[in-house]
């Protein structure tokens, strides 16, 4: 294992930080797999997967094991670490500016194009070496730029991950159920991912808005395929991957090691790691079907109050079914909260009092309704 040390642009006089990266096996092969853990720095079970991800990884290094190299950020957020506010972590947003850790990477595509046309061919894998040098060229020439701490922290995230083949964004919600998401166009490798994970829900698009870090380093690659077209193929050359870890208080060993597992035998199906399979976790059946993002209901609180969950995260709802009750305590007001479409309850707010507007629960239904930004906050 080799760790790399990152430093941060300063925040402020006198202050530093780091990011840290671990990396396993051999970067000269070629393969490549990045994995991130707590990119939201108040998600807490994505740190703890990674620290069974790294005991497993040294052992199937040291056993000469790992293909290519897996670069593993087993904290990679340490901005949204430091901001405690009595008592409280707020690590989802960046305090300096108000936005969201996991929104606004920078989207390569129409940057690309015009750098691309003079240079692609008719090879595939030529014209993915070429793309991936081109990328890497058009970060490393913002990283030379004045970057504030944050937007340095997210250029190094992406520079790291840019060249990878495959890329796992290890998140959790606050009351959930194992879900990951994914593009469309990746639809058929996320569905054994899914699988060996247990996730309830598969959530797809093509462009979920606002572009989160997953996007960015895929995306490229099904846009550059569709305006390069046929005669110039570009391969989709990057499967990635948001994976939901449940809820923000399942901070349990068990199941750190159950989903590292999962992980690695993804890997190992994939063709990055050697080795036997590992039948137990192999062994799981599907729970759901990939189900489009557009189709997600977000369910909201029509006034404030108390907030009195009737389903639990995982069930499956009819439309029209009940799914919550608000309560105003200054008025007497209730108000059921019905779904408005069939499908699973993924996730659900932990906070019992909702304000007004406030979206409460997610249901992951069958047909697309949704279009525009699709992600909450």
């Amino acid at each position: 294992m080799r760790t790399h040390l990152h430093p941060l642009t300063p925040a402020s006089a006198g202050t530093a930080r780091q990011l840290r990266s671990l990396h396993f096996g051999r970067c000269e092969t070629g393969q490549k797999v990045y994995i991130q853990a707590s990119l939201h720095a108040d998600e807490v079970p994505p740190m703890l997967v990674a620290q069974a991800l790294r005991e497993r990884l040294a052992a199937l290094e040291a056993a000469g094991l790992i293909a290519g190299e897996i670069v593993l950020v087993p904290m990679a957020n340490p901005i949204g670490l430091s901001q405690e506010m009595q008592g409280v972590l707020c690590g989802r947003f960046d305090m300096g500016t108000g936005l969201n850790f996991n929104r606004h990477f920078r989207h390569l595509t129409a940057e690309l194009i015009p750098l691309l046309e003079p240079i692609l061919g008719a090879d595939p894998l030529q014209n993915q070496r070429l793309v991936r040098a081109a990328c890497l060229a058009l970060l490393a020439v913002q990283g030379a730029t004045k970057l504030s701490e944050t937007e340095g922290l997210k250029h190094l995230l992406q520079t790291l991950a840019m060249d990878a083949d495959i890329v796992l964004d290890l998140h959790c919600d606050t009351q959930a159920v194992m879900h990951v998401y994914a593009g469309t166009p990746l639809a058929e490798p996320a569905k054994p991912l899914a699988r060996l994970l247990g996730a309830q829900a598969l959530l797809l698009s093509r462009d979920s808005g606002d572009h989160p870090f997953d996007e960015t380093v895929a995306r490229i690659w099904w846009e550059l395929a569709e305006h390069f077209g046929p005669s110039r193929p570009v391969p989709p050359a990057c499967f990635a991957a948001t994976v939901e870890l449940r809820g923000d208080l399942q901070v349990e060993p068990q199941l750190a090691e159950q989903d590292a597992r999962a992980l690695l035998e993804f890997l190992r199906q994939a063709g990055h790691i050697d080795g036997p399979a590992d039948l137990e976790a192999d062994a799981k059946a599907a729970l759901c079907e990939a189900t489009p993002l557009e189709g997600v209901e977000p369910i909201t609180a029509p006034h404030n109050g108390i907030l009195v969950f009737c389903k639990q995260p995982g069930d499956v709802v009819a439309a029209g079914e009940a799914v919550a009750e608000v309560i105003d305590p200054l008025s007497d007001q209730r108000s059921l909260l019905c779904a408005t479409v069939a499908g699973r309850l993924f996730a659900r707010v932990s906070r019992r009092y909702a304000g007004a507007g406030m979206r409460v629960c997610k249901v992951a239904g069958q047909q697309a309704f949704r279009s525009g930004k699709l992600l909450s906050l």
